[in-house]
Formats: C-alpha cells, structure tokens, sequence
C-alpha cells in the first residue's frame, strides 16, 4: 500500500501582525512538506470574528511572500478542499456541532461569560486550576428544552472523559500523558454560532487531509482536548510534533525588545528573506554540522523533525545580523544594488530610475560597502556620504580630527592636490602621501582627516577607492567647507 502523501498547514489568525512564532512555526510547516515532497496549505482561521480584519490578513500574505513559503493550496490559489477561509465554512462546523448534541456528547451552555468568568475567579482564589464546572452539562432536558424555546442564547460545550489519562504522541517529545479530570469541557461553538478554535481545527484538518500537524508548544496541552473531539466525531487523528518556545537571549520570553516584530518589519530593517530563511530554520533544529550558513535548497534536504530540539531556542537578533552580513557578502554587486535602491529611493538619496552609467556606479559602491554592511538599510546610513553632501560629523572624527586648527590647512593642501592629480584611487594615494611627506608628518595624519572630511567619519572602505567613487569636485568642495567649519570654531 503506498505512503500517503504527507500535508501540512499553516492556519494563521488575522488579529494581529505575524511575529516570530507564527513564521517559525509556518517555516517548519512549510520545511517538512517540501523536504517530503509533499504540499503545503495555507488556511485562514478567522473564526474570531471580532479582532479579524483584512489588513492583518494582507501582512500575513506579505509576510509568507517575503521569506518565499509559497503554498499549494490555500484562498488565492484554490485547491480540492476549498474554501480554505473558516468563516466560509461555518455550516459544516455547525452540522458537526449538532450532530455532538444529538448523540449526547455535546451540550449547550446557558452561561453567560460574566458567570463562567465569576466561578473561574472563585475557583483560581482556591488554588485550584481554572476548568469549566459542568453546571449546564446537569441542567434538566426538559429545563433545557424550555430555554433553547425561548431563545435563551447559548454555547455549545463538548463533554471530556472525566477519569483517565489522554496520551499524546508527539513526534518531537515522545508521550505525553494529560490527566481528564484536569482538563474539564470547553467550548466547541460560541453563542454567535461561531466555531471555537478547537471545533474548526479539528474538523478542518479532517476535511483537507492534513497529515502532519506541527505547531508551536503552547498547543500541546490542547491536543488532548482534539484527540478527544477528533475520536468523537470519528475521525482518525494527524500526526503531532510541537515546537519548542522561542526565548530572548536572556531566557525571558521573547518580547520586542529582543527583537520580536512583525516579519514584514525585518524586511523594512533591511534583512534578506533567505538569510532570516536561514537564520529562522536553526531556532529549534540542528542540520548535524557546524555550518550555520545554508543555502534553501540544503536546509529543506536535511530538514527532519529527528533533529528538532525539545528545548528552547534562542532569538539572538546579533545572530540573525551575522547571517545577513555573510549573506550581503556572498550577493554579486549588482544584486546588491537590486536590493539597496528601494531603500535609498525611499530616503530620497537616490533616483528612482537610474541610468546604465549611474547603476553601475552604484552596484561598484554596494561592492565596496559590503564587507561593513550588515543590513541594506545600512547604505541608508553608513554610505550616506556617497549620495549626499549632506551627512553628520560622527563625534569621535570631531573630536580626533576637526577641533584641530592645523586640521584646516591640512585639508586645504590637500584639495589643492586632488584638484591636480589624475582621479583614480592609485594617483589619489600618491598625492596624498606626497603631502605628508611635504609636510614632513605620517601619512595617516592626512589620511584620517580626510575621511573625517568627506565622510563625517573615522573608519569605512579603503580611503582611495572611497573617493574614486565620488566626484573631484565633491570631494575638493567637502575638503575646503570641512576645512572653513575647523577655522571658524564650528566643531
């Protein structure tokens, strides 16, 4: 009999931008189904029909797009188990729902959310773990008869064993034993007629095949509650595997201040979606190497959830920053220059559509930032002197180089000799070496306050090939004012 073709999904919420933990778990998702030459799905879990709107739904699009996880199936691209938007399924869930009720283990909840919330307080006062006390789940059929006839509104509440242990098996921890009479019925349909997340996940999963189920950790100790539902409908369960959390590198929880925003945020920070691909794939999984650097196509080759761990990864964002700037090195120029320009059009440095000769130019300076360069934002702000004459005095070149009153003729002479030597980075080191030698200090006395001069800082690229670069009247006319803010005490 042949395997059966492995699927997974990714069924994010449209509440909210679409952090760290929604992508890794998505990546995961997306690393498994390719790696076994399966498919994909992307479903849309907008059963909160409050907190849903279109725009977390369009960053959620963007944000799979950004770091290439394409899907197979999914609401723009269609499929065999369309719809896959759970708002658009709500007749099935709730056929399901009744059919629960009718064989007695399902019931509905007269409760309103102010009494459950009541007793929920009552009962964490105790010490005792919170869980639904069952009150409705006693209520008399005729009682209950009466109620629905009056269109008293209600939920729907699915009834879990009550002694017992449910096991899961996980693919990444092994067992896992959850005792019943902790657990208490939850809730499969809100008084709206909405499904819960527990009722849409487990009948949809059925309905588009999915096989392998992986998500992050904090749904393991729902997975009891499906299993039960799942065996209750009469529906033969996926396999589970649930990822490890994601800490800061202090160990707390990963908040913003480690770093963790919307994906689509790194994308305007300047990281490349394959080097945060890279960087997202090692948090919680080792490729058995000491190689962190990977391209795609060998990560998705060696991806197994064997090799997940059971604890904790680290977002150490220094780390994911490395792995872009190795990423930045390994980019031809002109790919770059691709990338860089939207950044810099966008900061109003460069124009939107450049000539042959001025697109060239710009891929030579990508070449030779490239090696500082961590991110592609940082064009925006290291390499600003080579788009604008506009640019800040870093603190430490004024107080090294341009508080000093000699510094002034220094940079005057040497724009006297720049002015007459050939413009290329060999002649340009001549003459700027001459003129220590004229006057008789070390080089880097003339060398250093050039470049605090016409780049407003201490360190960057190889001078020379930096001022190749630009033009001999920028560079003569960012001497000479540089020189004229030293003598009039502006620094």
């Amino acid at each position: 009999m042949p395997e059966k073709e492995v699927r997974t999904r990714f069924a994010p919420s449209p509440t909210g931008y679409m952090h760290v933990g929604n992508v890794h778990t998505a990546l995961f998702a997306w690393l498994f189904a390719r790696h076994n030459h399966g498919k994909f799905i992307l479903r849309i879990e907008d059963t909160d029909e409050v907190r849903s709107t279109p725009d977390a739904l369009a960053h959620i699009y963007a944000g799979l797009e950004w770091l290439g996880l394409d899907w197979d199936e999914g609401p723009d691209v269609g499929g065999p188990h369309a719809p896959y938007i759970q708002s658009e399924r709500l007749e099935s869930y709730q056929a399901m729902v009744r059919g629960l009720v009718e064989a007695g283990k399902a019931y509905p909840c007269f409760c309103t959310p102010e009494e459950i919330d009541e007793r929920r307080q009552i009962t964490l006062a105790r010490g005792v773990p919170p869980r639904y006390d069952g009150k409705c789940k006693r209520v008399d059929p005729e009682e209950r008869a009466r109620l629905m006839a009056e269109g008293v509104p209600y939920a729907v509440n699915f009834m879990m064993r009550e002694t017992g242990t449910t096991t899961v098996t996980d693919l990444i921890r092994g067992e896992v034993d959850f005792e019943n009479a902790l657990m208490g019925d939850f809730v499969i349909q809100k008084r709206s007629g909405y499904p819960t997340f527990h009722m849409a996940v487990v009948a949809d999963d059925h309905a588009m095949e999915i096989t392998h189920v992986i998500r992050a950790d904090d749904h393991l100790t729902n997975t009891p509650r499906h299993l039960q539902l799942m065996e209750a409908l009469g529906i033969e369960p996926p396999q589970y595997a649930h990822l490890p959390i994601i800490l800061g590198p202090d160990r707390s929880k990963l908040s913003k201040r480690h770093g963790a925003v919307s994906m689509i945020e790194y994308k305007d920070l300047g990281y490349l979606p394959e080097a945060m691909f890279n960087f997202m794939a090692l948090l919680g999984w080792s490729p058995g190497e000491e190689r962190e650097v990977m391209t795609r196509e060998d990560i998705v080759e060696r991806f197994s959830l064997d090799a997940c761990s059971k604890s904790a990864g680290v977002f150490d964002i220094g780390k994911a920053e490395w792995i872009n700037g190795e990423y930045m090195q390994i980019l031809p120029p002109e790919e770059i220059a691709r990338r860089v320009m939207p950044y810099l059009v966008e900061a109003g440095l460069f124009e939107a559509e450049p000539t042959a000769e001025r697109w060239a130019w710009l891929a030579k300076v990508c070449d030779i930032m490239k090696e500082r360069a961590k991110l592609l934002k940082t064009y925006v702000t290291w390499a600003r002197y080579f788009f604008t004459d506009d640019y800040e005095y870093e603190e430490r070149a004024v107080e090294k180089w341009l508080k000093k009153v000699e510094t002034a003729d220094t940079l005057d002479a040497l724009a006297e000799k720049y002015e007459a030597a050939a413009w290329e980075a060999e002649a340009l080191e001549a003459a700027t070496r001459a003129l220590a030698e004229e006057k008789g200090v070390k080089a880097a006395e003339v060398i250093h306050p050039c470049r605090a001069a016409v780049t407003g800082t201490t360190i960057g690229p190889s001078l020379f090939h930096l001022l190749e670069l630009l033009e001999r009247e920028t560079v003569v006319g960012r001497l000479r004012r540089t020189a004229g803010m030293v003598r009039e005490g502006k620094f």
